[in-house]
């Protein structure tokens, strides 16, 4: 994926050219703040990105950094645990490191990577598995 620049800041929408290859929905980051948006629009390679931080001091010719990915949540044990805001960052978890307000680009794990969690598998390796199937409990 091509990194574009920013052409245009007006509040939360940020349009980029140079998005070739983008996809509508994708997550991109903006700036070297990192800050988390989403290409609500594109026209050739040009796109509109909505942005869920902050744009203040945002500028035109600064990097915007696609993900090649569609904005997504993690599904997995500790989900119903936490208490997260609107793209899956735990809010407990950003305390701990900025505070009581969210810092601008800040990027936090949905789901602890260090926790254990006990597994009993229901499927054997190698055994062909269907949408629906339980893998294991």
């Amino acid at each position: 994926m091509k990194e574009g620049r920013i052409i245009r800041v007006s509040g939360p929408l940020v349009v980029a050219e140079g998005m070739k290859g983008s996809k509508m929905y994708d997550v991109v980051y903006v700036s070297d703040k990192k800050l988390m948006g989403e290409i609500i629009e594109l026209k050739g390679e040009i796109a509109s990105i909505q942005v869920y931080e902050e744009t203040g001091g945002i500028g035109v010719g600064e990097p915007v950094y696609p993900t090649g990915a569609p904005l997504s949540v993690e599904l997995g044990p500790g989900l119903i645990e936490s208490i997260y805001d609107g793209v899956q960052r735990p809010l407990d978890k950003i305390r701990e490191m900025a505070g009581d307000f969210i810092t601008r680009g800040i990027h936090i794990p949905g789901l602890d990577r260090e926790k254990k969690w006990k597994f009993s598998p229901k499927a054997k390796e190698g055994e062909e598995v269907e949408p629906g199937d339980i893998l294991g409990v």
